[in-house]
């Protein structure tokens, strides 16, 4: 971690208390082309330059808490809830008001007091084996905790931030005991132990591994999307459901972003903000990364418009946050490895 921070920090000649002016230093743990494509845009419309260090966002949390005021962070962008909650709890953003924000961004999707927003978002679909199972099997969450589902199920580990979140939208429905009740009858039901990433688990239902798959929609919609002959050969092999539509809705997350605590540049960091939630930069979030639009009015992509529409979940993300030590606890006391 200390040769990435420091081949970044040297490559961008970013020095604390040195930042120069119409310049934006982002922390950022996305990996996605489509953010190159946010930042270009961004320069293009204010001509103000990104500065960009990536990472893990442990590592970039840890990074910001050791650097404290002298950190030239002035922007920090991260996938899950969790990861947003985690820099909140150690003090890392400063709370934004802004107008424009506060009329493009549904209070579902940002920190009440403005530490963070959410300008994208996911969900947490059932992907089934076509030949296997019917999407008139399939219902809801909890009804993959059930005896006919021994041996058929896959899933992330639980040290992954999108099992913890959708982990802690349980809790926040069902209460503890019971999602930790269906949290164990999920691990009964495994097909094998978890490993791997969303496409992984999509591609071992494919081949027969197992019958259905917890995933986030947009792996499903990359595939979808590919002119590949064995991606098309994937999707011909399986399925994409949404639970839980007759109740809460399907889970959803976020990507998001806040000012950090010491910005440099906070007047910067609130214009990048902004601009995230423009109809512009809401549009790159749909098309090139397959995510939903978080502003009213800007459509999915094409990909997944053919999915159809559904019912979200609409638990305020920060309730995530909020639930997600006791989720990790939870998760460890039911066996999800």
């Amino acid at each position: 971690m200390r040769r990435l921070i420091a081949t970044l920090a040297l490559g961008l000649g970013l020095v604390a208390g040195q930042a120069k002016a119409e310049e934006l230093n982002i922390y950022s743990s996305r990996h996605y082309p489509s953010d190159e494509l946010l930042f270009g845009k961004f320069k293009e419309e204010t001509g103000i330059t990104v500065n960009l260090i990536q990472g893990k966002a442990a590592e970039l949390v840890e990074r910001m808490k050791l650097e404290g005021a002298n950190s030239p962070a002035d922007i920090f962008i991260t996938t899950d809830a969790a990861n947003l909650w985690r820099a909140q709890s150690a003090g890392l953003f400063q709370p934004v008001t802004s107008d424009k924000l506060q009329a493009a961004v549904p209070d579902q999707f940002h920190e009440p007091s403005g530490l963070w927003y959410a300008f994208a978002t996911r969900s947490r679909v059932i992907v089934y084996n076509r030949d296997k199972v019917k999407p008139e099997q399939l219902s809801t969450y909890e009804a993959l905790t059930a005896p006919e589902w021994k041996g058929r199920v896959l899933s992330r580990s639980s040290n992954n931030e999108y099992v913890q979140s959708m982990t802690a939208a349980m809790i926040a429905h069902l209460g503890e005991a019971k999602a930790e009740e269906w949290a164990k009858g999920i691990v009964a039901n495994f097909a094998r132990a978890p490993k791997g990433g969303d496409t992984d688990q999509i591609k071992a239902v494919a081949v027969g591994e197992a019958d259905v798959a917890l995933v986030n929609h947009y792996y499903y919609a990359r595939i979808a999307a590919s002119d590949k002959p064995e991606d098309k050969e994937i999707i011909a092999k399986v399925g994409i459901f949404f639970p839980d539509q007759e109740s809460f809705g399907t889970h959803v997350n976020v990507s998001g972003a806040g000012v950090a605590a010491h910005a440099p540049n906070k007047d910067a960091a609130i214009k990048f903000l902004e601009y995230l939630a423009s109809p512009e930069a809401q549009d790159i979030f749909a098309e090139a990364n397959n995510e939903f639009p978080v502003l009213k009015g800007v459509a999915p992509s094409s990909v997944v418009q053919s999915f159809g529409d559904f019912k979200r979940d609409t638990l305020p993300i920060d309730e995530l946050g909020k639930n997600n030590a006791a989720a990790v606890q939870l998760l460890d006391r039911a066996g999800w490895r």
